[in-house]
């Protein structure tokens, strides 16, 4: 692994201030000075910044999370409220939320230590596609519809076009599967309200490449190499970690 990756997992500094201490000479690998950047380290290299020694770097982790309604995506909350934290367990590692789902949104939730993937994965430059069920009152109008695809007006701006797929009605209104491309707060409720319909149930299937498939409500499961790999590569990020789970 390279040593300003070592210094940002272990906790030291971000990747880019790791860097500069890394320049500026402050940081010794086996007692060596060290000031070029893109030096590998191994498990076994002992790394010091400033003479103090740096722990043991965190293993990632890549959790997927089946969130059902009624928890929060956080790590901790203020008002006692259930956390999708209190369905993982002891991991071993702390792991944080990539993204949010709101309180009433069931679906898959990405949970990780690797705050550069997340990182990649959020970033709107990405157009990391997130797939989405939506159950919504009334008669969703083929107007409607392109409406949602081609993008509506919300109060914090003009959404990105959208992709609708299996609209089927329900005894109540209209079931279909949402693809965005964006993450604003409560974006697809919103969108929908825009035209006129509320949502009354929404689940996500598949952020990116993966997809939730059988995974039971309320389970979590590790991340396969191949599906980190895969995620990393629809992030735009590369993968020289991905054996370092």
């Amino acid at each position: 692994m390279r040593l300003q990756k070592m210094l940002a997992q272990a906790g030291v500094a971000s990747r880019r201030a790791a860097e500069e201490l890394i320049t500026q000479g402050r940081v010794q690998v086996n007692g060596i000075t060290v000031t070029t950047l893109g030096t590998k380290v191994a498990e076994s290299d002992q790394v010091s910044v400033d003479g103090n020694p740096v722990g043991s770097r965190e293993r990632l982790t890549y959790i997927m999370l089946h969130k059902p309604a009624g928890y929060i995506t956080t790590a901790q909350d203020t008002h006692s409220r259930h956390t999708v934290m209190e369905l993982c367990g002891d991991l071993g590692v702390r792991v944080y939320p990539v993204g949010r789902l709101d309180q009433a949104t069931e679906g898959l939730l990405l949970l990780t230590n690797d705050g550069d993937l997340a990182k990649c994965l959020l970033h709107p430059s990405q157009r990391v596609a997130k797939t989405y069920l939506v159950e919504v009152l009334g008669v969703l109008s083929s107007v409607a519809a392109a409406k949602l695809e081609q993008g509506v007006q919300l109060e914090d701006g003009m959404t990105a076009p959208a992709q609708i797929e299996t609209v089927t009605p329900t005894a109540e209104g209209t079931r279909f599967m949402l693809t965005i491309r964006e993450g604003k707060n409560r974006q697809i409720r919103r969108m929908c309200s825009s035209v006129g319909h509320h949502v009354t149930y929404l689940k996500r299937l598949a952020l990116g490449p993966l997809a939730l498939g059988s995974l039971a409500k309320g389970a979590y499961r590790h991340l396969t190499t191949d599906e980190v790999a895969s995620l990393c590569h629809a992030a735009g990020r590369n993968t020289d970690s991905i054996g370092e789970q």
